[in-house]
């Protein structure tokens, strides 16, 4: 999954690019509102962790314009606690709130959440027949036994998983599991999903030519 983060505040933005990378997202940063605009217009996000107090732009009218042409789930962040500005953040188009200082295993449960109801999934738990996914633990079992995947085999398997029933095209799959840093060939793509296959079952990714994969 690829997560945008819009912050200003230098140590913050490099403390949660961190903690989400470690948690397997794909991160994209950006530390002013018009940056932040540019980024969530040209490329797909799986959600975005927007700031309201930003230089530029505001987090106000960063979400005004973003609302324009994208659905991304956008998770504001803001040091000020009115239920005014809480109301202004949602009627806008925020789809959740989060107030400064905050623990970091809610904001990664909050955006999990997001990611999850932006694709129709109610549970955090994904049941493919004798495959399940617990999105998160980030975990994956087979017959009930423990199955390991690298984080990209599992950041496919989830984004797969999570749009169940729908051809994925390696275009829009390389672009949710990859950074704008990253500079890893598409075609590994391929090498990545023999290997779920290998691991999972050659049935649970059908491969649909020219179009891409599905899981059913």
């Amino acid at each position: 999954m690829r997560i945008l983060i819009v912050e200003d505040e230098p140590r913050l933005l490099a403390n949660l690019a961190r903690a989400l990378r470690e948690e397997d997202y794909a991160v994209d940063t950006a530390d002013n509102g018009e940056d932040g605009v540019f980024k969530a217009e040209t490329y797909d996000y799986d959600a975005i962790v927007l700031d309201v107090m930003l230089p530029k732009l505001d987090g106000w009218e960063v979400l005004a314009r973003v609302r324009k042409k994208k659905q991304t789930p956008v998770l504001m962040l803001t040091a000020r606690d009115a239920s005014s500005d809480r109301v202004r953040g949602l009627d806008g188009g925020a789809d959740d709130y989060l107030i400064k200082p905050f623990d970091l295993p809610e904001l990664l449960a909050r955006l999990r959440a997001l990611i999850r109801r932006s694709a129709g999934q109610s549970q955090s738990t994904i049941d493919l027949g004798e495959v399940q996914i617990d999105t998160r633990a980030k975990a994956v079992k087979r017959s009930g036994a423990d199955v390991t995947l690298t984080a990209r085999e599992y950041a496919i398997l989830e984004y797969l998983a999570l749009h169940r029933g729908k051809v994925v095209s390696r275009s829009m799959l390389y672009d949710h599991i990859m950074d704008e840093s990253d500079a890893t060939l598409s075609n590994l793509l391929d090498v990545h999903v023999f290997s779920i296959r290998k691991k999972l079952g050659h049935d649970l990714i059908a491969t649909r030519r020219g179009q891409g994969y599905c899981i059913q």
